[in-house]
């Protein structure tokens, strides 16, 4: 991943109305905020490099540093499905989205189990 993305697995969508009836792919697919775990993460916002040349006993180092995400692997993410990118690996679906579109991280998976 780069940068400020996530990837995540979508958790497998409620296809059924509290009664029982079933709902038709598209009607599903238009929910706004959808959850999944968080697969693989970007190594964050890059921090533009405090070395200034004219300091030449500085050691100057030219490897990019990053403020480091929020989210973590194997994080339940809640996001918004609208600025995500679908891609399909190993037939898996998965979701590429910043990280800015994730609107709650939930890590106590005990609560899911």
């Amino acid at each position: 991943m780069v940068g400020d993305r996530v990837l995540i697995k979508p958790k497998s969508l409620n296809n059924r109305t509290s009664s029982g009836l079933y709902l038709p792919p598209t009607v599903v697919e238009k929910e706004q905020v959808l959850s999944g775990y968080v697969i693989k993460t970007g190594p964050g916002y890059p921090i533009p490099s405090l070395y200034d040349e004219s300091e030449n006993w500085k050691n100057s180092s030219n490897e990019a540093k990053y403020l480091p995400l929020q989210v973590k692997e194997g994080d339940l993410a809640l996001y918004l499905q609208k600025n995500g990118w679908e891609i399909e690996l190993d037939d898996e679906k998965y979701i590429i989205i910043p990280q800015s579109a994730i609107l709650m991280v939930i890590r106590d998976h005990e609560l899911f189990d």
